[in-house]
């Protein structure tokens, strides 16, 4: 599969889209083959914003990959339901719409953070976390803990890298989703 030459990213939020944006250009991709789409704040509920926008880019990422090599990139917070129960959100927002489910040969990934990005990035920094506790309200340092994170991201992401034992479920499931990219 060839490298994409244009990622779009649907995220939640700035820590998201710093996590994901970093990681994307620590694997070589310029800014403007980036495209981040974050929920707007203060417009009601991100997770939905993310839900009723992934129908309309998976549509145009496939019209997209007519015409050259795109990836796309959706990350949604687990929050209090299941990774599971987050994924079939996901599908049922393409069902709803008419649109086939992802294939696996296609560069979308679905990135589902249990509890919520935070657990990653503690993850992803080496500390011991529960996906079951909300980590968000309980630091101020977030921002300055993603570049480490983006970095660790990407070592995980390599090939034949061995996750350590520390790695959570969610992260273990996103790791596996980013290696379905050609980056």
């Amino acid at each position: 599969m060839p490298r994409p030459s244009f990622v779009v990213v649907i995220v939640e939020d700035e820590r998201q889209k710093m996590l994901v944006y970093r990681y994307l250009r620590k694997n070589g991709l310029s800014p403007r083959q980036i495209r981040p789409m974050t929920s707007p704040s203060g417009h009601g509920s991100a997770e939905q914003w993310v839900r009723s926008t992934y129908s309309d880019e998976v549509k145009a990422h496939r019209i997209r990959c007519a015409g050259a090599t795109a990836a796309l990139i959706v990350m949604i917070d687990a929050d209090a339901h299941s990774v599971q129960g987050r994924l079939a959100h996901l599908g049922q927002v393409l069902a709803e719409s008419g649109i086939r489910p992802i294939d696996n040969n296609e560069q979308v990934v679905q990135l589902v953070p249990k509890r919520n990005v935070e657990t990653w990035i503690l993850c992803l920094n080496e500390q011991a976390v529960d996906e079951a506790i909300d980590y968000k309200g309980r630091r101020d340092d977030w921002n300055e803990m993603i570049p480490q994170a983006s970095v660790t991201l990407f070592q995980w992401t390599r090939p034949n890298t061995v996750l350590p034992n520390h790695c959570i479920d969610s992260l273990r499931r996103g790791v596996s989703e980013l290696n379905r990219l050609a980056l």
